[in-house]
């Protein structure tokens, strides 16, 4: 076996297979030829993704699809093209930056996630709860309101009446609505708490 090896490396031995001569046999189905084709580019092939993934674990894995994607496609392969050197590390780096986005776009969607579930649910009854006690106050804060200021902001804010409408249906002058509307909301501001 080691006679075997050491002749190889002579000078009259046999040289090694060429990747441009390799690359037809792998594209037939040769799996001697595919096993020759991963000898000469594993090291440049895993370099180049593990440069651009930083992992090693993710970097083996892709390296494993680059050489599966080199046998199932290795009959597309056009000299003309470019070396299979050059082409080999096109699907290399092509498959790392897949890998990057894909795990990008993970990560994208696991924060999005995050944040929606972060966000308090709404509490309905809270809120009905809640709108229930503004009303009977609002309500109570009109009652103090003297007949007249009740009777304008009535028209004016629960019936969606304009302040010249107002001052028709009353059959008062506008500046006297717009007095009672003014001095009405204020009272309601006080009696509600509101602080300007």
């Amino acid at each position: 076996m080691r006679e075997r090896a050491q002749r190889s490396r002579e000078p009259g031995g046999p040289r090694p297979a060429t990747l441009d001569e390799l690359l037809p046999r792998v594209a037939r189905g040769d799996e001697t030829a595919f096993e020759q084709l991963y000898r000469h580019l594993s090291a440049p092939i895993f370099g180049l993704v593990q440069r651009i993934l930083r992992d090693p674990a993710q970097s083996e894995e892709v390296a494993q699809e680059v050489f599966l994607e080199l046998w199932r496609s290795a009959t597309r392969y056009s000299p003309e093209r470019g070396s299979v050197l050059s082409w080999a590390m096109t699907i290399a780096h092509r498959k790392s930056v897949d890998r990057v986005r894909s795990a990008q776009a993970s990560t994208d969607r696991d924060s999005r996630v995050a944040r929606a579930e972060t966000a308090r649910p709404f509490d309905e009854v809270t809120e009905v709860v809640a709108g229930r006690m503004e009303r009977e106050q609002v309500r109570r804060c009109l009652g103090t309101l003297t007949e007249l200021q009740r009777e304008s902001v009535m028209l004016a804010y629960y019936q969606g009446y304009t302040y010249r409408e107002v001052a028709h249906l009353l059959d008062s002058p506008l500046g006297t609505v717009k007095t009672r509307l003014r001095d009405g909301l204020i009272r309601l501001r006080d009696c509600m708490g509101v602080t300007a």
